[in-house]
């Protein structure tokens, strides 16, 4: 008795046993962010504040002046004072390794590059507490308040970042490859002759990225929450919906990438040049409001953009589906435009 199958479950089903099969692909799907999350996790946990290193120029090694304003500044916990000659001391502020080099004056000199936050704080720093042993007083009482509370860590801005880099990295990745290999070695030529559409064979490969997205927001979320106690302050149910269509848009460009490109080659080529500006960008391990204004609407269009701010909005800001809209609106066009150029495009040899 014959049998009759659908084009779009083969397929699909096809798709997840090659994803299985490739140990390489479950370890940058799974391992790879896990890894990454616990390495930066530790890296950033909740600790004292650093120490920045600072110079004092000693023009002997027991000059009064240079021992005297070492010692003040070490009074400040923030910084780690130590004595250089005028040579040694130019070349270590060369080098990076010291922020700030003290003259001891006076008047006091500081040597410092502004371009750099760390050398700015020093030097404010360092004024500071030459200022206070010299005598000086505040006019203005101030009380400091500091915030460790979960939610401002650094953490809990990572996890958000490294959820949508991975949901981009998996959806163009793993279906430009694919489909460019099927055409390098002519498997998408031999499909031709089948009855299946264009239309089911790339649904196919989004069906299939979809089968690995629960348990790859689960470990990634999971690990967030087991390890640094990373909670999501919103929707479960809205986060997931959320990470979906981030996917199926990251699949979208990803079959557009191997729409028509012949080689492996030429897909990572066209997959870098579309993925190099979004990590840059669109704040996976720091704030994009760190870039000039003037490209902050570019910045805003990218899906990777839009994606992180939804997860970061749900996920640290307890926003509902109105506070996340503009964003999935502008994930649903990268996804439905993409997607459609991919199928008018689509070639099978």
């Amino acid at each position: 008795m014959s049998r009759r199958y659908s084009p779009l479950l083969e397929m699909t089903s096809v798709r997840v046993k090659e994803f299985i099969r490739e140990p390489e692909a479950v370890f940058w799907v799974f391992a790879f962010p896990l890894l990454l999350a616990a390495a930066l996790g530790f890296a950033f946990r909740a600790k004292g504040p650093d120490q920045i290193p600072i110079g004092v120029v000693a023009p002997a090694p027991a000059d009064p002046a240079a021992a005297r304003a070492a010692a003040a500044l070490a009074r400040d916990s923030g910084l780690l004072v130590r004595q250089y000659s005028q040579p040694a001391g130019r070349e270590a502020l060369r080098t990076g390794k010291i922020s700030l080099l003290v003259e001891p004056g006076p008047p006091v000199v500081f040597h410092f590059d502004e371009t750099r936050p760390d050398s700015r704080i020093a030097r404010l720093e360092a004024n500071d507490a030459l200022q206070r042993t010299a005598g000086r007083g505040d006019p203005l009482p101030v009380r400091s308040v500091k915030v460790t509370e979960k939610g401002s860590r650094y953490i809990d801005f990572l996890i958000p970042g490294l959820l949508g880099m991975n949901l981009m990295g998996t959806g163009i990745w793993s279906l430009a490859f694919s489909v460019t290999t099927a055409r390098s070695r002519r498997v998408l030529k031999r499909l031709v002759a089948t009855p299946m559409r264009r239309s089911e064979y790339l649904l196919a490969q989004i069906l299939g990225r979809m089968v690995f997205l629960l348990p790859e927001i689960v470990v990634l979320v999971g690990i967030g929450w087991l390890l640094f106690g990373v909670a999501v302050r919103g929707s479960i149910l809205l986060l997931a919906v959320t990470c979906l269509i981030g996917a199926m848009s990251f699949c979208g460009l990803g079959l557009l990438i191997a729409s028509r490109v012949k080689t492996v080659e030429g897909a990572s080529g066209i997959a870098n040049l579309v993925l190099m500006p979004m990590w840059i960008l669109s704040g996976v391990f720091f704030s994009s409001e760190r870039f000039p204004d003037v490209v902050q609407p570019l910045i805003k269009a990218l899906p990777l953009t839009a994606l992180n701010q939804a997860l970061r909005g749900i996920m640290t800001e307890g926003r509902g589906l109105t506070g996340i809209a503009p964003q999935l609106a502008i994930l649903i066009a990268w996804g439905v435009v993409s997607f459609g150029v991919a199928l008018k495009i689509f070639r099978w040899r």
